[in-house]
């Protein structure tokens, strides 16, 4: 169930909520009571701690480089 972080105007607690994505815009009131509460745009980061990069394909052998970077082979 995702997570959303509101913030009270009254008191400027910050505080989590767990709903569903269809109540995700809905009101809510702050732990200490006070209903004057905006719901703040949070950020979502994942950082790879596994295998390493993942493999690119070697470049094609030959061609200059050029213009376009040699895929055409000028």
């Amino acid at each position: 169930m995702p997570r959303y972080e509101f913030r009270c105007r009254a008191c400027g607690d910050t505080f989590e909520v767990n709903r569903p994505m269809s109540e995700a815009s809905a009101p809510s009131t702050c732990p200490q009571g006070h209903a004057d509460t905006v719901k703040l745009l949070s950020t979502v980061a994942f950082t790879g701690r596994g295998g390493g990069a993942p493999a690119r394909p070697a470049a094609p052998a030959g061609g200059g480089g050029g213009c376009c970077g040699g895929a055409c082979g000028c």
